[in-house]
C-alpha cells in the first residue's frame, strides 16, 4: 500500500470530525440569515434625493393631518355626547392636541389650519379658490435647502361639524351659536355644507425630519416566522 493510502482514512476521519464541529455553526448561520441581511441593509446609509425628499414631505403630512383629523373627531364626538356644543366648543383646535404636538415633534414638523373665513382671526389666510377646491391635491414644496412645505384643503366630510360650522337657525341653534360668538367674536366659519373645503392644512417641515421619515418608512422589517410545531 502506497503512503498516501495509508493516511487516507486518517485524513477521512480528520475532514469528517471538522465538517461536524462546524455543522452547528453553519446550520445557525443558515436560520439567520436573512435575518442579518435585513440588518445590514438597514444600517447602509441611502442616498436621498430631492424627489425623494418632496416624496417624504407627502408622506409626513399625510400622516399628521390624517392624525388629527381622527383625533378631532374623537375628541368632538366625545365632548358633544357629554354637553353639547358648550362644553366642545374650546376643543376644535386639533393643532394644539398633545398627540398632535408629539407627532409635529417627531417629524420637525409645525402644523397650522388657514382659512379666508376662519372662527379664529389668527388663521385668517388668503387663500386662492384653487386651493380650496375640496379635489385639490396635495402641494408640497421646498422654500430653501432645509425647510418644505405641505398644504392640504380641509373638507367638511361630517355632520357633526355642522352643529357648529353649518347654517345659523338650521344646522346652528340660535343658543349655540351665542356661545360662538362669546368665544369668537370675529367668527366667519359658518355656511359650510357637507363636502366643502373650510380651509387648508399649513405646514412646515425641518429637511432632517423629512430625511428621517424617509428613511424610516423605507426601512426592511422582517416578518415573523410561523412555529413549524
Amino acid at each position: 500500500m502506497t503512503p498516501i493510502f495509508r493516511l487516507l482514512p486518517g485524513i477521512l476521519l480528520l475532514v469528517s470530525g471538522l465538517l461536524t464541529a462546524c455543522s452547528s455553526d453553519q446550520i445557525e448561520h443558515i436560520r439567520n440569515g436573512k435575518k442579518i441581511a435585513i440588518d445590514l441593509e438597514n444600517m447602509r446609509v441611502l442616498r436621498i434625493m430631492p424627489a425623494d425628499l418632496l416624496r417624504a414631505t407627502r408622506w409626513a403630512g399625510d400622516s399628521l393631518t390624517r392624525h388629527a383629523d381622527r383625533e378631532l373627531r374623537r375628541v368632538l364626538t366625545e365632548k358633544l355626547r357629554a354637553g353639547g356644543v358648550a362644553v366642545a366648543l374650546p376643543y376644535c383646535r386639533p393643532e394644539t392636541f398633545a398627540a398632535v404636538d408629539t407627532l409635529e415633534r417627531v417629524l420637525e414638523a409645525t402644523a397650522r389650519r388657514q382659512s379666508a373665513r376662519p372662527r379664529n382671526a389668527a388663521n385668517q389666510a388668503p387663500l386662492t379658490p384653487a386651493e380650496l377646491q375640496p379635489d385639490t391635491a396635495r402641494r408640497v414644496g421646498r422654500l430653501n435647502n432645509e425647510v418644505f412645505t405641505y398644504q392640504r384643503p380641509i373638507v367638511l366630510d361630517d355632520a357633526l361639524c355642522l352643529r357648529c360650522h353649518g347654517e345659523i337657525g338650521q344646522d346652528i341653534s340660535s343658543v349655540d351659536y351665542a356661545l360662538v360668538k362669546k368665544q369668537y367674536p370675529r367668527d366667519q366659519a359658518t355656511g359650510y355644507r357637507l363636502g366643502q373645503a373650510m380651509g387648508v392644512w399649513h405646514l412646515t417641515l425641518q429637511r432632517t425630519g423629512v430625511a428621517e421619515f424617509y428613511t424610516m418608512k423605507n426601512r426592511k422589517v422582517m416578518k415573523p416566522r410561523k412555529k413549524l410545531f
